[in-house]
Order: C-alpha cells, then structure tokens, then sequence
C-alpha cells in the first residue's frame, strides 16, 4: 500500500464506510498515516487515548489487561475497527512486521458520524421551507464540513441539540451590497455564512471603519443576543451569497446556554489560586478603575483579536460588571476551543473590598 490515502482505504473502516464521498474527502484531510518498523510497540509512547486508530497494514499483537492476547492482520474485520474500543484497556502491543497505522481525532469522527447520522433521522423534519430535502443538503453544505465541526460552534453543541437546530435555522439567499445587520440595531438573529462573503465596519469620528473581512464558515451576530444590547457594527455583503440564521430565542436555547460554563465566585477564586486568570472584558477605564487582582484586560470589542494571542493552556474566567459582557466574550473564546468561564452576575457578586 501507498503511503498516499485514498478514501477507497476509508471505505472499508467502520464507521466511516457510513460516509459520502463527498464526507471521506474532507475526512481525509484530518487523517494521518503512521508507519511502525517490526518489533515496536506503536502505543508506547502515542497511545490511544482520544483517537481512533486503525491498522491499515501488516500485523500488530495486542495484549489487554484482562491478559488476553489478539492478533490483527490488515483486510481483516478486526481491522475494519478502531483498535482497543470496547475492550479492555490495552497493556502493550507489538508489530510483528511492518506496520502502517491510521489515527483520527475520536471526537471530530463521533460528531461527523452524529450529524451524517441526522440526515436520516425521523426527528428532522425539515426547513422552514417545509422541504425534507432542504435540511439534507444543509447538511451536506460547506456549513457543516469537517473543519466547522471542528473549530465552529457546531464542535460544541450537544447532540440533543441537533435536531431542533435543523429544523428551527433558516436559509436565506442574500446579494452583494445587502446589509445583513446594522450598527446601533437591536439583536435579532445568529449568521453563519454559507457561502459568499463580507465586510464588518464600523462608525469611528463620522467615517466607516473596516474591522475584519469575512467568508464561507465564519459566524457573526451574537454579542449583541447574549449582551442583550445593540449591534456594534454593521455587516454588508461583498457578493451574493447563501447565509445560515437562527432566531434570537432559538441561538440561546440551543447553541449558547450549552456552551457557557458559569461559575459562582467563591469557586471562581479557588480556580485562580490554582492557576486561573481573570479575564476582565470591560472597558480600559472601567478595568483601571477597579478590577479584580490579577486581571487582564481584554475589552469584549477586541476579543476576537485576542484569539491565537491568549494561551489554550490557561483556564480563564471573564468578568464585566454584571456578566452580560463577559457571557458574550465567553462564548467568542469557548468556540474557539479556550477553556473559560463566565464568573455569575459579575463583579456585582464580588464584596468591593476584594476589587482593586
């Protein structure tokens, strides 16, 4: 076999035989191939944990704790499975000839899986269109490729929420130059771009200042839904498109309530004093004026810019006056895979001798 993967070898692996070719061909992007000389013990010091793993090529002895002892041979059923699910732990392994193996991300396939899965599920219903057919192909839309279900909000929503999502988000054709949302607008509903793309700016001194250009994947729309305030900038198309909506009730009860890990502050400071960071999102005076010990600050309006520059290895814990704030720039960070916490109602919970 070629170390050059081909989905015709993922055809024969279960459960990704369940798959599209469509779905296999982003699969294959999030594969990787792995070769193993004779005598090693490929899980030595890689192990399983958090992956799937399949034997693509030669033969591999595996010892479990339970002390029984299995040979798997490639092109063989127990090589059409992952290695080591539903069994008991694995002790040590051995290749007893060269071995190449193929490891997944265990969580990227479970959700592939799970909303492949959807397609067919009496529970979806379908679109707004009243057409079964529609919320198949949104399912096989760019919107919920493998790399969304990877670094989008979509990674984060709980199964149960699946369904309910598909038959309550909306899809809507839009054209270059429509404006999609207003600066100064209340919050109505949660985008998710389709297809096309767009332009975010805002009013600076009287002129439109550009903020960011965005594209096929990106989401936008929610500071406003969670901080129940208005728009902070205006969103216009820069081509026709295709756009993903939800409903202001319906993005809160099904995409940001699961996602938000709120957390009262007695427990918050116990985070901290191992390690934690208090996260102010608040403005530069506000923080100046009386912040928590410790804390750095990010204003919610720059929490974006923020991502790839705060360490994925530091838990956070955002703060604002109330917790309205600090829930919207939770949500921003917590898609984007950062560990953090919304410290509840704020720094009106904290006794203002603890504030500095």
């Amino acid at each position: 076999m070629q170390d050059i993967l081909d989905i015709r070898v993922l055809t024969a692996l279960e459960p990704i035989s369940s798959f599209s070719p469509a779905r296999l061909r982003e699969l294959l992007d999030y594969c990787h191939m792995e070769s193993v000389e004779q005598g090693s013990d490929p899980f030595k010091d890689r192990p399983l944990s958090g992956q799937s793993v399949y034997l693509l090529r030669g033969e591999l002895e595996v010892v479990y704790e339970d002390g029984n002892r299995v040979l798997i041979r490639s092109g063989s059923e127990w090589a059409r499975h992952p290695i080591g699910k539903r069994q008991p732990d694995i002790r040590s392994a051995q290749a007893l000839s060269n071995v190449q193996l193929l490891r997944v991300d265990d969580d990227l396939l479970d959700r592939m899986v799970t909303w492949d899965q959807f397609a067919y599920h009496d529970d979806v219903k379908a679109l707004k269109d009243g057409s079964e057919a529609a919320v198949k192909k949104l399912l096989s839309s760019g919107m919920f490729s493998a790399e969304n279900l990877s670094n989008s909000p979509f990674a984060h929503l709980p199964s149960a929420n699946i369904g309910k999502l598909l038959n309550r988000i909306e899809a809507i054709a839009v054209w270059d130059k429509d404006v999609i949302i207003r600066e100064g607008d209340e919050g109505d509903y949660y985008y998710l771009i389709e297809s096309g793309r767009a332009q975010v700016t805002r009013l600076v001194g009287g002129a439109n200042l550009v903020l960011a250009e965005i594209k096929a994947g990106d989401v936008f729309g929610e500071e406003a839904l969670i901080s129940e305030s208005k728009r902070n900038a205006t969103v216009t198309m820069k081509s026709n498109g295709m756009l993903l909506r939800l409903k202001k009730e319906d993005f809160l009860e099904l995409m940001q309530e699961p996602l938000l890990r709120r957390i009262a502050y007695r427990d918050a400071r116990e985070k901290v004093a191992h390690g934690a960071v208090w996260l102010d999102v608040r403005h530069p005076p506000e923080y100046r004026y009386d912040k928590l010990p410790g804390a750095i600050n990010v204003p919610l309006n720059d929490i974006r810019n923020a991502i790839g520059v705060l360490s994925k290895e530091t838990p956070y814990i955002a703060y604002c006056q109330s917790g309205r704030r600090s829930a919207a720039a939770a949500f921003i960070l917590a898609q984007a895979g950062y560990d953090v916490y919304v410290l509840e109602n704020g720094l009106w919970s904290v006794p203002r001798a603890q504030q500095q």
